[in-house]
């Protein structure tokens, strides 16, 4: 039985606890991440030797990886501050191995196979680039790190340079991908930022493969301020250009008190979940009692399994009706 191919698309650490629980399905998962972060060490390594940012790359190899947990740590260990400058020894790895393959993709390739990673972890871009927005009220941010502080409504984002390609392998698993799903994650700094490689969202628009947005639990400060689902998914139609996504899982869970009063505090609220406005758009939403769990802290989350399990399934579906159909046509143009 052919295996499904899956590409998931974002950044962040939405997109390398996604990748973690869906490691041990049988499925071929492809990572297209974000190089844009320019914050912290991954800013100080991108700044110094201009290269892609290697943070959330960093995120995903380990989350896929698997080596022994000792390992992982260890690539994951992040150096005290005076000790080579808070670095994490993941992105002076992959500094290192794109200073002797003189390539930054390359690199990420290698380290891949270092860490012998269930699954391909690819650039969106194997160039340096910067994500900077243009607000609502005609101000331009340069910088992913100062978009949200700036607390305005986000008009568009877009890259500099904004004429960067892709990388092939990227497109090449766009055009193969049975299912596409973009999210969880920062909108605009970790998706969006994705999609501004004109290559990427170009592919995305001429394949066939479903596409399936996974809406964060709650809005996040200076970034999708009073955002419903359907914001979210008219925000990536609107960076690209077309109606392209066909399905969306959000959360229909109720939170007490304390869960809401904490997320107030942060200026942040539940992310609605409008299921008519979405249908309205010829998207199907699809939600599940147990999709959010709730910490001790009072803080939210996906649950990893139970999203992990609502993908898959989304996915074996798509494939069954994409092989009945197949096998239909081939039957059709026998008989005929």
């Amino acid at each position: 039985m052919r295996r499904i191919k899956l590409v998931l698309i974002g950044g962040g650490t939405g997109l390398s606890v996604l990748a973690r629980g869906l490691k041990d399905y049988p499925i071929d998962i492809t990572t297209i991440v974000t190089v844009a972060d320019d914050g912290g060490s991954t800013g100080k390594i991108r700044n110094e030797m201009d290269i892609p940012a290697p943070g959330d790359i960093r995120n995903v190899i380990s989350a896929l990886s698997e080596t022994e947990s000792t390992l992982e740590q260890l690539f994951q260990y992040r150096f005290k501050e005076n000790q080579v400058e808070g670095h994490s020894l993941g992105n002076l790895l992959i500094a290192a191995l794109t200073n002797i393959t003189d390539d930054f993709g390359h690199a990420v390739k290698e380290l891949s196979k270092i860490l012998n990673i269930r699954g391909r972890v690819i650039p969106s871009t194997n160039t340096s680039v910067r994500l900077n927005a243009v607000m609502e009220d005609g101000e331009i941010v340069y910088g992913e790190s100062k978009i949200p502080k700036k607390n305005k409504k986000i008009e568009r984002v877009f890259l500099e340079p904004e004429d960067v390609k892709p990388m092939e392998e990227a497109v090449e698993a766009i055009e193969e991908a049975d299912l596409i799903v973009m999210g969880p994650g920062s909108l605009y700094t970790s998706v969006i930022s994705n999609l501004c490689v004109k290559g990427i969202a170009d592919a995305l628009l001429k394949v066939d493969a479903p596409k399936l947005y996974v809406s964060n639990v709650m809005t996040q400060p200076g970034e999708t301020n009073n955002y419903s689902a359907v914001d979210h998914v008219n925000a990536i139609h609107d960076h690209m250009g077309a109606k392209c996504i066909n399905y969306v899982i959000c959360s229909t869970q109720n939170f007490h008190g304390n869960v809401l009063e904490r997320y107030r505090e942060e200026n942040a609220e539940p992310v609605k979940c409008n299921t008519t406005d979405m249908e309205a758009q010829n998207i199907k939403v699809f939600t599940h009692p147990d999709l959010v769990e709730v910490s001790s802290e009072d803080y939210v989350r996906h649950n990893t399994e139970v999203l992990s399990k609502m993908i898959y399934e989304i996915a074996m579906r798509e494939t069954a009706t994409i092989e009945f159909n197949r096998n239909k046509d081939h039957n059709k143009d026998h008989n005929e």
